[in-house]
């Protein structure tokens, strides 16, 4: 990721001296107040919510009978004790998966904070209480910003991504055709709707425009090709000609931090990727993964990478597990 020598930081510290415009910046509540409670549970959402960011991020995967569930994997065993409760249902690879249960059995597995693969808890510092965290639907997290949304007033988004849509395809289901249904359901599906919907597929994404006729707005997200996380070609997307392209069809884009600057003799500096730049001249937002106050890149302090992202960079918000810290990095500019 970015790791920014003595001599970057100087000019850091002179950049956060000059004046700029200011501007708005999106706060997205990465999978609910997962800094502070289990990811994408109701009760972090809740806190997220209490928090008052601009959008509360919601990972959806579908169940055996048909649900639309927000999880961040399409695995179960990272973030619940599917090995104690049903020990026999992992397939041939050993995981769990989602899809291979309904939601009635997924309701009895209890949500804890995220673990490796040898069973440590991925952030020690987090969450260290014994409480129950079920398993929520799409559906009932947005009646649960719906409704806070009503009963205080706020004006608080969702901003759900569509996982793994042709690994689901394989499998017979459609997710993208599902999420679209409960967005029109909620009359979601529209330009002006205070939603986003993201997906790392860029194939996806134009099925969803084309095929689909998806008109709620769209951010195309960023990873590597290494990452295997879709079949999508990112080398080829992290190009001027490929943010073209993908301009075509959404409203933004969500790089991981760690692509955004420019390498000069293998050092990262502070200057944006020709790409990025490219991305912003054809109008497109700039809403970079993930800011975390405990998993800061080495050599920079919150404050410092706050102060890149808003006044240097101009990107237009971030995904944070910890909106606090960036609301009042916001308020003191």
């Amino acid at each position: 990721m970015l790791k920014l020598s003595l001599k970057t930081l100087r000019i850091l510290s002179l950049t956060a001296l000059v004046s700029f415009q200011s501007m708005a910046f999106d706060i997205i509540a990465h999978r609910g107040a997962s800094g502070y409670l289990p990811e994408h549970t109701l009760a972090s959402t809740a806190m997220a919510y209490a928090q008052q960011p601009d959008y509360i991020e919601q990972d959806l995967v579908m169940t055996s009978d048909g649900h639309l569930v927000v999880l961040h994997d399409i695995h179960l065993e990272t973030v619940t004790n599917v090995e104690t409760v049903f020990p026999n249902r992992h397939r041939e690879d050993g995981r769990y998966y989602a899809l291979d249960f309904t939601l009635a059995e997924l309701r009895l597995l209890n949500v804890h904070e995220r673990t490796d693969a040898k069973g440590k808890q991925v952030y020690p510092n987090r969450y260290q209480g014994n409480g129950q965290f079920t398993v929520a639907t799409f559906e009932e997290h947005i009646s649960t910003i719906l409704s806070l949304n009503a009963t205080t007033g706020g004006s608080v988004g969702l901003y759900a991504e569509i996982k793994s849509p042709a690994w689901h395809r394989e499998q017979g289901v459609d997710i993208s055709k599902a999420v679209l249904e409960v967005l029109r359901e909620h009359h979601l599906d529209d330009a002006s709707a205070n939603i986003y919907i993201q997906c790392f597929d860029f194939e996806e994404i134009k099925r969803l425009r084309r095929t689909l006729g998806a008109k709620v707005k769209l951010i195309q997200l960023i990873a590597e090709n290494s990452w295997q996380e879709t079949p999508t070609d990112y080398d080829a997307l992290k190009t001027e000609a490929g943010m073209q392209e993908v301009s075509r069809y959404v409203q933004g884009i969500g790089p991981w931090l760690g692509h955004v600057t420019r390498y000069e003799q293998n050092q990262p500096t502070t200057e944006l990727t020709t790409w990025v730049q490219a991305a912003q001249q054809a109008g497109l937002l700039i809403h970079p993964y993930t800011f975390r106050t405990d998993a800061l890149p080495p050599g920079i302090s919150a404050s410092q990478l706050l102060m890149l992202m808003v006044k240097k960079w101009q990107f237009d918000g971030v995904f944070t597990d910890q909106v606090p810290p960036v609301k009042r990095f916001l308020q003191s500019q």
